[in-house]
């Protein structure tokens, strides 16, 4: 029987919460109390082991707190953790059950829950947290929710890259809203996302996780998350789930690309570049999950890095929430940095550092009650971790209202209002990088259409997915929009095969054998000479470009190229000289400068989510104007990188023999329609440090179709008492205007774009010049001067 949540506090009273009920009626259960007189109350009353139990997540190990169907097993619970259990990590999936007996439950083959067996399980487990622990303190939840729910249904949006390739806080914010409910449905309250990692080297196989290169854009996008996921105010409403931004910090320009390499940054590269976005959230939102970085900086793994897990995050910020390792990274300041020998070593200096609890699984946080007993870590350390851990809990509702709705579950997933707006997501991220006039087609004129590429058909989604309940490929999304126009044919050739498997978690990844690909793109070519138009659907799949999580499991690459033999088959494509339009699938942002030649349209998609097929149907027919902007810059080849925009004016010097620009620049996007925009003006010219300037730019649709442009503007410090980027985003817009329509956009540049960290490290706006820059992108813009006096 399903227990809904509105009755939860009712049966809780009357079940008197079971063995914690041994008197009467203690602080902590009273709901009218505030929080942290019932956090005080408890921690009082909880003895060292208790306090440690909170401070632990099981994930690999569910195996102690199940049984061989994957059930939650109340018996092996008190057995294994008598004291508690602090986090659960992913309640959908079924880690530690026994496979044979899980595969003869779970229809379709599928190794994760569904939305009632999740909720059952969560559900079983908090009443056995709450009825049968000494305190019945509940236990936290967390799920992955990178582009969407990752989970077994779940609605599948397009990926981050993707996400911030639509330049569009509204509509973030809207897809969050909706997995945040998705989460919430089936029981769980924290997810690890947003990721606000600024992203400055493309092979590294995470980038497509990031919202791109910039600070602020990275920021506005991440804010907009937040809003999504758990609102503005707590506590937790009753749709909503506590974020964790990821990940703290430098993660996204590791040396030479490399997933958990060291990132050689210096203090005031952190704080230009990869602070901004966790200190905004931290300062703007009420943030209460930050999860540390694998990575080092100056020789500290972020989990052994008090200086910036401590004195920038909790005190210069103001951060007073939860720090969560990420997985297995306190062990690896043993394995894989090799700066420590023993677990106990490295479990004080992450407890040192303010890491609150231990992620995945319970290795060296269980030896804290030892590490107290021995004067290496102190009560106080301990309590304050533990009352952090214990706010989040109460903030979330889980002291007052911990089960769900099983049967609400299954309704409120994956329900046509979430395929809408995946719909919707996916067509404002396709960004148009080239077009000679052939898009968008006419679907009267179109005759026969033959879509060629193996993820034509089959989808990738980009890593952190699951299974929806149905993706779109490309091939349905044009045979349905045949269906609906009824004036041209659609024919399919796989043309290339990439890899032998699709599977992100696999550890190896074999490329498919050359002779196989000859054959297919053979049958592609003679297939594509019968059609009119061709699209051509190419890039990367899941296990090209991933998260590299150990020496076995790479994700990183060096090359920017075309993975494989695609190139061949678009060459002696290009060479029947028929209309060809390419489409990208992939992750990150790829060398294609003989593509942007060669092809009539370019699309860049990234990973576009279920309604993919349908979306690329809409775009490719005109039925949707594309509007998205690129969150990266495109470089010319893997040997041009660092290819970012906001470099210092020495960093570009130029190559011998070769050119040093990039091959599209950051903020790029093409339209079906055109667009013109005014020098940037100013309410005043002139403005005193500490003021906002106001500027105002103008822009109109020149064109014959209703479109999308995104205003971007743009702040240089022409001189200044340290060297300056060459240009910084500080603000942009995405309007639409309809053929002839103009629109006056205002920006508000507030002190603090202004603003520079100098020799003494501290955050000030020094009197000069500024040039205010605005355009489409990040290369073609208008300019006019600000002035700060004093």
């Amino acid at each position: 029987m399903s227990v809904a949540g509105a009755g939860a506090a009712a049966l809780l009273m009357l079940a008197g919460w079971g063995v914690a009920a041994q008197e009467e009626a203690p602080l902590y259960r009273d709901a009218s109390q505030p929080v942290e007189a019932r956090v005080e109350d408890l921690l009082s009353r909880m003895t060292l082991e208790e306090k440690v139990a909170q401070m632990i997540g099981i994930w690999l190990s569910k195996g102690d707190i199940e049984t061989p169907e994957g059930d939650f097993s109340p018996e092996s619970a008190s057995q294994n953790y008598p004291h508690g259990i602090g986090q659960i990590s992913r309640p959908s999936d079924f880690r530690g059950a026994d496979p044979e007996n899980v595969a003869a439950g779970v229809s379709e083959g599928a190794v994760n829950r569904n939305e009632r067996q999740t909720a059952q399980y969560i559900n079983a487990a908090q009443r056995w947290a709450i009825e049968e622990t000494r305190l019945g303190i509940p236990i936290m939840f967390h799920e992955e929710a990178l582009h969407g729910y990752t989970a077994r249904y779940a609605t599948s949006f397009p990926q981050s890259i993707a996400l911030a390739s639509t330049w569009d806080r509204d509509l973030v914010e809207r897809v969050f809203t909706v997995t945040s409910r998705e989460v919430r449905a089936r029981g769980a309250r924290l997810v690890l996302a947003p990721v606000v990692d600024v992203a400055r080297d493309p092979r590294w196989g995470r980038i497509e996780e990031t919202y791109g290169e910039d600070p602020y854009l990275v920021g506005e996008m991440g804010l907009a998350a937040i809003r999504g996921f758990q609102g503005e105010t707590l506590p937790l409403g009753p749709e909503r789930v506590f974020v964790t931004l990821k990940h703290m910090t430098g993660h996204g320009e590791p040396e030479s690309g490399i997933n958990i390499g060291p990132a050689n940054i210096s203090e005031r590269t952190l704080r230009e570049v990869f602070f901004p976005a966790f200190e905004r959230a931290i300062t703007q939102l009420p943030v209460m999950s930050v999860m540390a970085s694998y990575n080092e900086i100056d020789g500290l793994p972020s989990h052994a890095n008090r200086w910036l897990l401590n004195d920038v995050l909790r005190e210069e910020w103001g951060f007073d929430g939860v720090i969560v390792s990420d997985y297995f990274a306190i062990r690896e300041m043993i394995t894989r940095h090799q700066m420590l020998a023993e677990i106990d070593d490295a479990v004080v200096r992450a407890m040192d550092a303010t890491v609150d609890i231990e992620l995945p699984d319970p290795d060296g946080y269980p030896h804290l009650v030892r590490l107290v007993q021995e004067g290496r870590v102190s009560m106080e350390a301990i309590d304050a971790a533990v009352r952090r851990l214990l706010t989040m809990k109460f903030l979330a509702g889980l002291f007052d209202d911990p089960y769900v709705d099983e049967d609400a579950a299954e309704a409120l997933t994956g329900t046509e209002e979430a395929i809408a707006l995946a719909r919707e997501a996916a067509q404002r991220a396709m960004v148009l990088l080239s077009n000679n006039g052939t898009l968008p087609l006419d679907p009267a004129r179109t005759g026969t259409l033959a879509v060629l590429g193996t993820h034509a058909v089959d989808t990738p989604l980009g890593g952190y997915s699951d299974v929806p309940r149905h993706v779109v490929s490309v091939l349905e999304g044009f045979q349905n929009a045949a269906e609906e126009h009824g004036n041209f044919n659609v024919i399919y050739s796989e043309g290339v095969r990439l890899t032998e498997s699709r599977d992100w978690a696999a550890d190896e990844v074999d490329p498919v054998p050359a002779e196989v690909n000859e054959r297919l793109i053979a049958e592609a070519v003679e297939a594509a000479r019968g059609a009119d138009v061709i699209l051509m659907v190419l890039g990367e799949n899941e296990q090209l470009s991933r998260e590299a999580w150990a020496y076995d499991h790479l994700g990183d690459r060096p090359t920017l190229e075309l993975f494989g033999q695609q190139m061949d088959l678009a060459r002696e494509i290009f060479a029947l000289g028929k209309p060809t339009v390419v489409l990208l699938l992939n992750g990150r942002p790829l060398a294609i400068q003989e593509l942007l030649e060669e092809a009539d349209a370019v699309i860049e998609g990234w990973y576009l989510g279920q309604e993919t097929g349908n979306a690329v149907a809409d775009v490719v027919f005109g039925a949707v104007n594309p509007g998205g902007r690129l969150p990266v810059t495109f470089a010319r080849s893997a040997g041009h990188l660092p290819v970012f925009y906001n470099h210092k004016p020495t960093a570009r010097r130029g190559y011998l023999l070769d050119d040093v620009s990039p091959l599209l620049p950051f903020g790029f996007g093409l339209s079906y329609t055109s667009f013109e925009m005014s020098t940037p003006r100013f309410q005043r010219s002139t403005i005193r440090v500490g003021e906002t300037a106001i500027v105002e730019v103008d822009v109109r649709n020149t064109g014959q179709r209703e479109g999308d442009e995104v205003v971007q503007l743009y702040v240089r410090d022409d001189v200044a008492s340290i060297t300056r980027p060459v240009l910084e985003l500080k603000g942009f817009e995405r309007v639409t205007l309809r053929p002839g329509e103009r629109r006056t956009v205002r920006f508000e540049l507030e002190p603090e774009a202004l603003s520079l960290w100098n020799l003494q490290m501290e955050r000030v706006v020094e009197p000069g010049t500024f040039t205010i820059s605005v355009g489409p992108n990040s290369a073609d813009l208008q300019s006019a001067t600000l002035t700060v006096v004093e």
